[in-house]
């Protein structure tokens, strides 16, 4: 597997040549920092917010301009899970591919967000490898 940072830019062009634009959302600055700058080595834009809610917002101004959405499970206010399914039940939204994060390995989680429309469910800390992986199938 290439590593993220070789320059093949596996990631950021889309089909118009433009780059892919990843929103980011983690209510740990530390977390959301990790992930913005393992995205952004990837050749994406990205768009960082600390809760589920400014995702929404943000989604409801710039809905045609974000490629994946990349959440944390865990977070006050509104979960990962809630903004996987509130995105998926948006006919606007429901294309945005989401992938949910967490450091919690708990099975039923994993496959009741696998089943609500999430492509991949990503263990922390999340690895350069990790994303590369995730871009490459969810980023055609």
């Amino acid at each position: 597997m290439s590593s993220v940072g070789n320059g093949d830019g596996c990631c950021a062009g889309g089909s118009d040549g433009g780059q892919r634009h990843v929103l980011a959302v983690d209510d740990s600055s530390v977390d959301r920092a990790v992930i913005a700058g393992i995205l952004r080595s990837s050749k994406l834009r990205v768009t960082a917010v600390d809760s589920g809610k400014r995702a929404l917002e943000l989604l409801g101004l710039e809905k045609k301009d974000v490629s994946m959405i990349i959440t944390d499970y865990w977070m006050p206010e509104m979960t990962g899970f809630e903004l996987l399914k509130r995105v998926k039940e948006s006919s606007e939204l429901k294309e945005i591919p989401v992938v949910i994060m967490s450091s919690e390995n708990v099975p039923n989680r994993i496959t009741r967000c696998l089943e609500e429309g999430a492509e991949e469910f990503l263990l922390k800390p999340i690895r350069p490898s990790d994303v590369s992986r995730v871009c490459s199938r969810v980023l055609k």
